[in-house]
C-alpha cells in the first residue's frame, strides 16, 4: 500500500481504493461528492514527510464498488482502520466528507484526535433542512432521462465546482475525477435520509471548519453555525477561494494528533 494510485482492499464486500504514504501522526482524509481520493493529490505531495495519510474512495464513487450511504463510510473506516492497525486518528472531511467525519466523532470520539470540516453542508445541524444548493431530484432526472454524461457536464457547472485557479492541472483533475464517478446514489430509487448527527455539545474535540472566501452563502452560514454550536471549533477562511480549492487546515490538529 502507498503506491501512487492507491491499491484495491476487499472491505465488507466491497472493494475500496486505498491510499496511503507518510509518517507519522495518522490523518484520514475524507473526499465529497462525486469526488475521489486523488483530490488529495496535493497533501500527499507536501505532507508526508510530517503525517501518515489515508485516503480512500468512498463505496460508490471513484474506483470503489459497491453502495453509498453514511453508514456504510463509519462501518468501512472502521474495519479500515483495523487493517491499517491504526487506534486513534485526526480526520478531514471535505463537503460530503464532513458528514462522515463528525459522525464518526460522535460515534468514536475516544478514537479522534482532532476534525477537521472543510465546506461542511448545513444539514448538519438541521435535518432535513435545505438550501436548495443541490438539486439531488432534477440531477437524478437527467440521469435516467439523459444519461451520466449529461449530468456530468451539468455539474462542472455548478457554482460549488468552480475553481478559482488558473492551474491547469487542477482543472484537468477535477474533471477527471467527476469523469469517474459512477453516479450511483444519483440512480438509487431512494434518496438517502441522512440521520440527525445528535449533540454537538457532547463533542469535545479541537475543530477546525474551513470555508473559501468565495464559497456559497448557505456553505458560509453552516461553517459560522456549526462553529457556534461545538463547544472547542474555530472558524478559518481561505482568502480568494471558492468551495473547491483542495487546501489542508493543519492548525487545530498540530497539539492533538
Amino acid at each position: 500500500m502507498g503506491q501512487a494510485l492507491g491499491e484495491l482492499m476487499e472491505v465488507r464486500g466491497a472493494r475500496l481504493r486505498v491510499r496511503t504514504a507518510g509518517e507519522g501522526p495518522a490523518v484520514l482524509l475524507i473526499h465529497g461528492w462525486t469526488l475521489d481520493l486523488d483530490m488529495w493529490a496535493p497533501q500527499f505531495a507536501t505532507l508526508t514527510n510530517r503525517y501518515r495519510l489515508i485516503a480512500f474512495d468512498r463505496r460508490g464513487f471513484g474506483l470503489s464498488t459497491g453502495t453509498p450511504g453514511i453508514e456504510h463510510d463509519l462501518a468501512d473506516i472502521e474495519q479500515l482502520l483495523a487493517e491499517l492497525s491504526i487506534e486513534q486518528i485526526a480526520i478531514l472531511g471535505m463537503s460530503q466528507g464532513a458528514r462522515v467525519a463528525l459522525r464518526w466523532a460522535m460515534r468514536f470520539p475516544h478514537r479522534t484526535t482532532c476534525l477537521v470540516l472543510d465546506g461542511p453542508p448545513r444539514d448538519l445541524l438541521a435535518v432535513g433542512r435545505s438550501d436548495d444548493e443541490i438539486t439531488f431530484t432534477v440531477y437524478r432526472e437527467l440521469v435516467r432521462s439523459e444519461g451520466i454524461e449529461a449530468f456530468r457536464r451539468q455539474w462542472l457547472e455548478h457554482p460549488l465546482m468552480h475553481l478559482r485557479t488558473h492551474d491547469v492541472r487542477a482543472r484537468t483533475l477535477l474533471r477527471e475525477m467527476v469523469n469517474r464517478y459512477p453516479g450511483h446514489d444519483l440512480l438509487a430509487d431512494d434518496t438517502q435520509r441522512v440521520a440527525s448527527v445528535g449533540d454537538l455539545n457532547q463533542l469535545d474535540l479541537p475543530i477546525l471548519i474551513i470555508n473559501g472566501e468565495h464559497d456559497s452563502d448557505a456553505r458560509i452560514g453552516a461553517g459560522t453555525d456549526l462553529a457556534r454550536a461545538l463547544p472547542d471549533a474555530r472558524l478559518a477562511v481561505v482568502p480568494a477561494a471558492g468551495h473547491l480549492y483542495m487546501e489542508i487546515g493543519r492548525a487545530s490538529c498540530r497539539e492533538r494528533v
